[in-house]
């Protein structure tokens, strides 16, 4: 399979945050990501890059 990882960007550095992701919603003002295991977190936050080729998701958080 060719499952995304979701990472967080944190002082310039990728930080990873889920793996197998498998899909991104917004829920009120978070993002809600959830793995193909049915794994949830939730972050505030922005999408800041889709690499799509090294299946990546990079998220921006925002402040508290």
């Amino acid at each position: 399979m060719c499952e995304a990882n979701a990472y967080l960007l944190k002082d310039g550095k990728e930080e990873l945050f889920l793996e197998s992701l498998d899909t991104v919603e917004r829920d009120e003002d978070k993002l809600r990501l959830t793995s193909i295991f049915g794994e949830q977190k939730f972050i505030k936050g922005k999408i800041a890059r889709l690499a799509l080729v090294d299946h990546k998701v990079v998220i921006e958080a925002s402040e508290p």
